[in-house]
């Protein structure tokens, strides 16, 4: 079975973990989402990329779902002693190494599709992990700094970083997407797809960064196989991060049948919900995409994959409908 899955960062790593248990035998293409990326430093940083690929290949920091396991930051404290900025950003010692080898390749020539396959190499994930552009694309955000009453357009790291997602979100823009390819072999995958899943990632500036690039969301929506997506919103709230903050800046209210339907039954088929939120399944059936509650927090290896395991058994239902 070939599985397409669009992944954000920490929620998407962790369900493909689940999925690959799940599912030990299928053929997962992994589209990343690269609005989250940043220079800095003078190095290219892709946080989501390199999320999935620290988790699969078991160099990720399992307690913050973030960075490497074992990690010194000596170099970012050498960078502050010099006064070099930012602070709010903690890239650690082994993570700068990453960095340095994806700006050397990108400097070279080499398209970030193909240095991401490289960087791979070594980390051996089990998926094929492609960025969902070449093109340089980031989230910013419009806010109002409380301090100053100004109103600003920051990138998006700044604004869950730095500030925490502590000021409301008036508009989420991701630069460049209008103009953005998709990566090789991204429309391919898909094309070629049995399965496209959209994990509990965040429906705005994951999922949605990727869907904005053009041809990505018409391919999916062309396929012609099922679609299912995992709700990140359990319980009026975002299981992590802060989800509802872009949701409103985007109109969209942060409950689990309000994120189905800002997809749209034009593009899903299949919607899981959590058991707490089963009064939402008859509200996203009529909106035209057949919907199940089930346990939806991944609370360990276990419990990620019994919610994979429950995506593609909606997949098949949706398929034999």
């Amino acid at each position: 079975m070939r599985i397409v899955v669009l992944a954000g960062g920490i929620g998407g790593a962790r369900f493909l973990r689940g999925l690959q248990r799940a599912s030990p035998e299928a053929d997962i293409t992994v589209i990343g989402n690269t609005g989250d990326d940043i220079h800095l430093f003078g190095l290219k940083v892709c946080p989501d990329l390199d999320t999935v690929m620290y988790t699969l290949g078991g160099g990720i920091n399992e307690e913050q779902g973030w960075g490497r396991t074992d990690e010194t930051f000596h170099l970012k404290e050498e960078l502050a002693a010099y006064g070099a900025g930012p602070e709010w950003f903690g890239l650690g010692d082994r993570d700068f190494a990453t960095h340095i080898v994806r700006t050397q390749m990108l400097s070279a020539g080499y398209p970030l599709s193909a240095v991401t396959e490289a960087l791979c190499d070594r980390w051996k994930p089990g998926v094929r992990l492609i960025p969902m552009s070449d093109d340089r694309v980031e989230t910013h955000v419009a806010v109002t700094l409380p301090d100053s009453g100004e109103r600003r357009v920051i990138h998006f790291q700044e604004y869950w970083v730095r500030l925490r997602a502590s000021v409301a979100a008036e508009a989420v823009v991701p630069v460049g997407a209008e103009q953005a390819k998709p990566a090789p072999g991204v429309l391919e995958a898909i094309a070629e797809a049995d399965v496209i899943l959209f994990p509990p990632s965040n429906p705005v500036v994951s999922v949605g960064t990727i869907l904005a690039v053009p041809g990505i969301r018409e391919a999916i929506a062309d396929a012609g196989v099922p679609v299912v997506g995992l709700s990140p919103i359990v319980g009026d709230a975002p299981v992590r991060g802060m989800a509802d903050k872009v949701l409103a800046a985007v109109g969209v209210e942060s409950t689990a049948a309000a994120v189905a339907e800002h997809y749209g039954s034009g593009l899903l088929d299949g919607w899981l919900v959590d058991t707490v939120d089963a009064s939402a399944v008859e509200r996203v059936e009529a909106a035209g995409i057949r919907c199940r509650a089930v346990p939806l927090m991944m609370s360990d290896l276990d419990a990620a994959a019994r919610m994979a395991q429950e995506a593609l058994t909606l997949a098949e239902e949706v398929r034999g409908a």
